[in-house]
């Protein structure tokens, strides 16, 4: 793949957009893949992104102690963007701040607005891209062929309301895992379903390329999200490549699920103990 050592002038033009698809891939604390949905994220100038910060979560944390990042932008039009970024720092006033506290989205919002914006140098892009729709409907109609032929008897993991959300037509779904650089790679996974409540399967019919450095146990992450803004993360071990009903499909086995939502963000699987509150 050609990578660039800048973003397209003519392409930051299309990152300003409020409505689409940002995702900002980080590495937590065990050196495991974390996926975020940050759609602030915008380039400041061709070698600089930033993005706001409005809520608490597990990334703004994982990336002041591992600075290494993955992002996509996913346009309305179904452009895409990709690349590695190193986070450098953080600030709560200035230009930036007050450029997006400015914007409808969060100027007339009566809940919420950015308290933080958060800088990083670009490392590599691959310049624009567009989706493979042509393959990714093939690879979907494979993955639903065959997934239930991937059952394991394993803990259910997910919900049913989890399961519907990574089978649910017009979710968009993503993966992302660690790269030989410590870097994330993060793109696209639209053909992605679940076999049972505790495995997930995809063709690799589409983005095969990306597929191809993710090996047999690897740590890898799986996001969905829908236009009404529902989110999952999951986060699980790669066991390969396998044929069922002839289809040759990737496994994913579930380990952890995490609810990225606000107001409350959490691990949903494995179930935490209630602790009472005590500090008022």
């Amino acid at each position: 793949m050609k990578t660039f050592d800048a973003i397209d002038e003519n392409d930051m033009t299309a990152f300003e957009a409020e409505a689409k698809v940002g995702l900002l891939a980080t590495v937590n604390p065990d050196g495991l893949p974390h996926i975020t949905f940050i759609s602030s994220i915008r380039a400041r100038d061709p070698k600089r992104l930033i993005w706001g910060q409005f809520a608490e979560g597990l990334s703004k944390k994982h990336v002041k102690t591992q600075p290494k990042t993955g992002f996509l932008i996913l346009t309305l039009d179904r452009r895409l963007w990709r690349g590695k970024a190193l986070w450098t720092h953080e600030e709560k006033q200035g230009p930036e701040y007050e450029m997006y506290n400015n914007t409808p989205m969060f100027r007339y919002n009566s809940y919420f607005g950015i308290h933080t914006v958060h800088f990083m140098d670009l490392v590599e892009t691959y310049g624009r891209e567009g989706l493979p729709m042509a393959r990714i409907v093939v690879g979907s109609l494979l993955t639903m062929a065959a997934k239930s032929a991937a059952r394991a008897e394993r803990e259910e993991a997910l919900t049913p309301w989890g399961r519907e959300l990574f089978g649910k037509l017009g979710a968009l779904r993503f993966m992302a895992y660690i790269g030989d650089d410590g870097f994330p790679v993060v793109f696209p996974l639209l053909q992605t379903g679940t076999a049972d409540g505790g495995r997930l399967v995809f063709s690799a019919w589409a983005f095969g390329r990306e597929l191809a450095g993710l090996k047999p146990g690897c740590p890898a992450a799986a996001f969905a999200l829908t236009m009404d803004m529902e989110n999952l993360l999951l986060r699980g071990t790669f066991q390969g490549f396998s044929r069922y009903r002839g289809v040759r499909l990737g496994v994913m086995d579930i380990d952890w699920v995490y609810n990225s939502m606000p107001p409350v963000q959490g691990q949903v699987y494995p179930a935490t103990a209630l602790e009472p509150v005590t500090d008022f």
